[in-house]
């Protein structure tokens, strides 16, 4: 984990209970003589979230949708982060988060960790909303966070990046399945890994946050190929890709391309993921 993630030492349960009292009923102590929730658990997760969001970020309300994804908070303040390392240099940081979703995670944190300005978008208006109302739901938060509906599904960039506006960087935590039923077999393995009964996706997610034909690896080949359009309105654009055998292929497009790239590894615990950013 970053060496400025707050999370890095673990939770302090007794202070997130304190925020958050109906987090109290998930709390159990594990083989190991620690208190822990049931990550299995989708009530659990999102209750943690919200008290963590609470304690560490200044974040006054926050929800999501039922079914919507649901996102650990360390892994999501990891990239941010990084994120600032690579652009430690920059003054007045605009930032575009790419399928920003109903959780509002990234543009929530860079501005309550760095002060960014943030830009979020999504194809899924019932996100849009949602997201505005966390955006809302803690005062000041509307002066830095601007959240915009993509209405076109086979676009990125476009009709987002407004003529003469320009970014610092863009994110995006993109679609990482092929489809629905690769999403509901991954997340059954990972919940018989964390002991769960639950059948269902622990951590949420709709269609669009979830899966598109391709999966993450094609999601990334047309964000790259549309980066091109706008490489003289964004300094850095960066993505998560989880899948490292994808790697080889994106660099060989962006080579193609004559782009600048870097690879920022990223761990937490025994996941392993990774941003690719480049820039023109």
């Amino acid at each position: 984990m970053h060496h400025a993630n707050t999370h890095k030492s673990g939770y302090n349960f007794e202070a997130l209970i304190t925020l958050e009292p109906e987090l109290s009923s998930h709390i159990y102590t594990n083989d190991y003589g620690n208190k822990s929730i049931r990550y299995s658990n989708a009530e659990a997760v999102f209750l943690l979230n919200k008290a963590l969001l609470k304690k560490h970020y200044n974040i006054k309300d926050w929800s999501i949708p039922k079914g919507y994804l649901c996102p650990p908070i360390p892994g999501r303040a990891d990239y941010v982060h990084h994120l600032n390392d690579l652009i430690k240099t920059e003054e007045n940081v605009k930032g575009l988060d790419i399928g920003v979703g109903a959780n509002c995670i990234y543009p929530i944190l860079g501005s309550q960790i760095y002060g960014w300005h943030m830009v979020g978008c999504d194809i899924n208006e019932a996100s849009v909303d949602a997201a505005k109302y966390n955006v809302l739901s803690t005062e000041g938060l509307s002066e830095r966070i601007d959240i915009r509906h993509q209405v076109d599904n086979g676009a990125i960039f476009k009709n987002i990046i407004q003529p003469e506006e320009r970014f610092t960087f863009t994110m995006c935590n993109p679609p990482f399945f092929t489809s629905a039923e690769e999403a509901l077999k991954a997340s059954a393995r990972k919940n018989q890994n964390l002991h769960g009964d639950d059948k269902g996706l622990n951590f949420g997610g709709q269609a669009n946050e979830l899966y598109c034909n391709g999966g993450e690896a094609l999601f990334i080949k047309r964000m790259i190929r549309e980066s091109a359009v706008f490489k003289s309105q964004v300094s850095w654009f960066t993505t998560l890709v989880s899948r490292k055998e994808t790697l080889p292929k994106l660099e060989k497009q962006l080579k193609k391309l004559n782009a600048e790239t870097t690879i920022i590894s990223m761990t937490q615990g025994h996941k392993e993921s990774r941003i690719l950013a480049w820039r023109f």
